[in-house]
């Protein structure tokens, strides 16, 4: 990832709405929801809903997909992960261990998705 691309990617989160908007689509991994829903619960009008996930889908953060009168929209955990690796790229200058606290808490999220995948 290019720094001017990780600049756009910041910038479309660094807004209260999108944030919140982008969070919600990572708790409804993989299903996703509708533009109508991601409105309804935020309490942001569709219209102004759909300017903030467009300016998110332009950056990257999300990804949509009709289906029938809907558009279905779901967070781009590939976008993510890119811009965590371009965070990382050079963690820790060599010294792993300084950077154990933050491995440790991405790997809780892989450690709550396999519990929740042996409890279906």
């Amino acid at each position: 990832m290019e720094i001017t691309n990780a600049i756009a990617s910041f910038a479309a989160l660094s807004q209260d709405t999108r944030l919140k908007a982008f969070k919600l689509l990572v708790s409804h991994e993989p299903e996703g929801l509708p533009a109508g829903e991601i409105a309804r619960q935020l309490a942001v009008p569709h219209n102004t809903m759909s300017a903030h996930l467009s300016v998110l889908a332009r950056a990257g953060w999300v990804v949509s997909q009709r289906h029938s009168r809907q558009i279905i929209y779901r967070a781009s955990l590939l976008h993510m992960d890119n811009v965590i690796q371009f965070l990382l790229q050079d963690c820790c200058a060599g010294h792993p261990k300084l950077c154990a606290s933050l491995m440790d808490s991405l790997s809780d999220c892989r450690v709550n998705e396999s519990a929740e995948q042996s409890n279906d």
